[in-house]
């Protein structure tokens, strides 16, 4: 749990949630702040299953990952090549393009060169820009006019030179959450913000969500047919969660993957868990239950 990565605060919420899940199931457990300490505390616990609660950094991008193979130790979500991919929102592009998946039109800047001192066209105006590599909204801007981009390239490359620039696509935004070989039922996100900024994220009261999202039966089977085909090209396993725009003309738009969704109480994928009649604990178990798989099939 924890880490160094801007997300960390999340992540003690997510290893808090799946604690009290744990403690509830019987399962015995110790948590461990994934800190320069880490290497050392799993060789003294040397568990069974790491549940890696992490968000962000190297919890999410395939070095904890990497990391826990090496060691031998299994843990639930995806390995670190899937998850390496999937952390880098220009890749993911790539491969959901390659799928004939739709996303937003979309450029990759190197926020230290001349040309980035003014929004690119295309996309044009209004544009959202992005960390490549970051999780919870975090570093995300909406630019309107060209006079917030200067402000939207410094909050974007605080944490590393590529940045993405993305068409603005106004509409409604789903999350679909994957477990197993399954789409659970769509979330639709209502924020009281222009988008679903972190503080929408992670502050009660500050957004909706819609469980089941109400929206036409093919649209919906669309955008999970989308998730589906993109978290198993990446290699995902286990759990992932595929965010979707869908346009004022109903026109279909995946963003991204994340392979480490938030387990908050407050998180879209317990929700939609929750809607397919799995309870949080029942969640935890079935995660556990997948990396205990593995080390099964290791040990015979």
């Amino acid at each position: 749990v924890g880490g160094q990565s801007a997300e960390r605060e999340i992540s003690l919420q997510t290893g808090a949630g799946v604690a009290a899940a744990l403690d509830e199931l019987g399962y015995p457990h110790a948590s461990i702040d994934a800190d320069d300490r880490l290497l050392d505390e799993l060789g003294r616990l040397r568990p069974d299953v790491a549940f890696n609660a992490l968000h962000g950094g190297a919890g999410e991008d395939g070095t904890v990952q990497a990391l826990l193979d090496w060691l031998r130790i299994p843990y639930q979500g995806s390995g670190a090549r899937a998850s390496a991919i999937a952390m880098d929102k220009w890749i993911t592009k790539a491969v959901a393009r390659s799928l004939d998946i739709p996303v937003p039109r979309a450029v990759l800047l190197d926020a230290r060169e001349p040309q980035c001192d003014r929004p690119p066209d295309p996309p044009g105006l209004p544009c959202v820009v992005k960390p490549r590599a970051q999780g919870s909204a975090i570093g995300v801007s909406i630019v309107h006019f060209e006079e917030q981009w200067p402000a939207a390239v410094r909050e974007a490359s605080a944490f590393g030179p590529w940045i993405v620039i993305e068409e603005y696509v106004e509409g409604r935004e789903f999350t679909v959450a994957i477990l197993g070989e399954r789409a659970l039922p769509l979330v639709e996100i209502i924020p009281h913000d222009d988008f679903y900024t972190y503080h929408a994220k992670y502050t009660p009261g500050a957004s909706t969500h819609a469980v089941p999202a109400t929206v036409a039966d093919n649209l919906a089977l669309r955008m999970q047919e989308h998730a589906l085909r993109l978290h198993h090209t990446l290699g995902c396993r286990d759990y992932s969660r595929v965010d979707v725009l869908m346009s004022v003309t109903n026109s279909l738009y995946v963003l991204e993957c994340n392979t480490l969704p938030g387990l908050t109480r407050l998180s879209l994928f317990p929700e939609a868990a929750s809607a397919a009649g799995i309870t949080y604990t029942a969640l935890i178990d079935r995660l556990v239950e997948a990396a205990l798989s593995r080390a099964t099939s290791r040990a015979t």
